[in-house]
């Protein structure tokens, strides 16, 4: 049977990094259709037919689908359902809000954060915090999952997929959107960057922080933490790094007074390049980094940031 991908889709724009790694997974189980819905969602359907593998999209537009409501978006899958055997999305922070209302309405278990396809019922994830790996085999009728996208590529582009309209399911009137308020960033998206530059709770203050903005901002990076670092004040939320944060895997990380507690290093772990900077030789970073530098960030950073 065919595989139901639900798009990443933002303010009417594909996601096409979250969106093309989850086609990469779901092309071992099947034909992937691709779902793509909101208030505006024409644009983003049309991207999805480009990405390498897509056999279809659907396109569903109304306003009850805008502004990420998870209950609206979730009816319209469940509405849909019956001629899919596997409902898949990439495991970012809006479709695991949705795809566990979909197990739940399916009376399924679903499978998040999955890293690896063995066969059509048979998947990997993580467990405890990234330190052993999981092999579940679903013995549902339908499978609903979530995959890590950093754990696999991106499916090229060159398709030429079939457009297709369908109408939202009923608003379930649930809740109802209220406003949102967005922070202005110019720098890369956090789990989609190349290079991410970290800071933790060496870095000693919100004040002291502004040495990592300046540093990523050299590096053409975005800007993570770790929970020690976002629970002091020093960083927003949304810049959190690790198991109860966000998962990243760039090119390049770079973790910058981080002393590499196990619930931080399952959010970076997967990084092709790790360069680790703290002044305690002993601290737990320098296992996994691949570059390591024992210093004084207040030295080290500055330093760095005059010669980039």
């Amino acid at each position: 049977m065919a595989v139901l991908l639900l798009a990443e889709v933002n303010n009417g724009e594909l996601a096409m990094d979250a969106t093309a790694k989850a086609v990469t997974a779901a092309k071992q189980l099947g034909d992937v259709v691709v779902l793509a819905c909101g208030g505006s969602a024409a644009a983003a359907g049309a991207a999805a037919a480009k990405i390498d593998g897509v056999s279809k999209v659907l396109v569903a537009e109304d306003a009850s689908l805008g502004h990420r409501m998870a209950e609206s978006t979730a009816a319209l899958i469940i509405s849909l359902a019956g001629d899919y055997e596997h409902i898949v999305a990439p495991s970012t922070t809006d479709a695991k809000n949705v795809m566990a209302r979909v197990a739940g309405l399916l009376d399924v278990m679903i499978i998040s954060d999955a890293t690896a396809v063995i066969d059509a019922n048979t998947f990997e994830r993580p467990i405890y915090a990234g330190n052993a790996m999981q092999t579940v085999k679903s013995s549902d009728a339908k499978k609903v999952i979530t995959f890590r996208t950093s754990t696999f590529d991106a499916a090229g582009e060159g398709g030429s997929a079939s457009v297709e309209t369908v109408s939202a399911a009923a608003n379930p009137g649930l809740s109802e959107w209220v406003e949102d308020k967005v922070a202005a960033n110019d720098r890369p998206e956090l789990t989609s960057a190349g290079v991410v530059v970290s800071g933790g709770r060496g870095v000693g203050s919100e004040e002291s922080f502004a040495l990592i903005e300046q540093l990523a901002d050299k590096l053409g990076a975005a800007v993570g933490a770790s929970r020690a670092a976002v629970d002091s004040g020093y960083a927003p939320n949304d810049w959190q790094v690790g198991q109860t944060g966000k998962v990243v895997a760039p090119n390049l990380y770079v973790a910058v007074g981080i002393s590499g507690a196990i619930q931080h290093l399952a959010g970076m772990k997967d990084s092709k390049i790790i360069v680790a900077i703290n002044k305690d030789e002993e601290a737990p970073i320098f296992q996994v980094a691949d570059f390591g530098l024992v210093a004084d960030l207040f030295d080290a950073v500055p330093d760095l940031i005059s010669k980039l």
